[in-house]
């Protein structure tokens, strides 16, 4: 059975937020970043989450499994700003139970 898991998310301010995100609709980081409003509307996801414009990057903070990175999401991020060796698109880590406990901190904004 499908659970919901946590994650901690720090926002552009410097803010941690302890979120839940459910396991069971096919959702992404970059849509629980816009669920829970830890980013400022049309500030995060303008592409709509095809790997087309990382308004979501974000750092990886912790060792958590993650899916691997795709041509296209490795595509965007070489000509993102703010990219360090950690950097990924929300959009591109589907939720799933093997993220609990995922930390994040949103890159600054492009």
């Amino acid at each position: 059975m499908p659970q919901d898991i946590t994650i901690k998310i720090t926002d552009r301010n410097g803010i941690a937020h302890e979120v839940v995100a459910p396991t069971d609709m096919n959702l992404n980081v970059m849509e629980i970043i816009r669920m829970y409003e830890l980013a400022e509307e049309g500030t995060v996801g303008t592409c709509g989450g095809m790997a087309m414009c990382a308004s979501c990057q974000c750092y990886v903070l912790n060792d958590v499994a993650l899916t691997e990175m795709g041509d296209d999401e490795e595509a965007m991020l070489s000509e993102a700003f703010y990219v360090k060796s950690n950097s990924r698109l929300g959009c591109q880590i589907p939720i799933t139970e093997s993220l609990e406990g995922l930390e994040l901190e949103l890159a600054p904004e492009n």
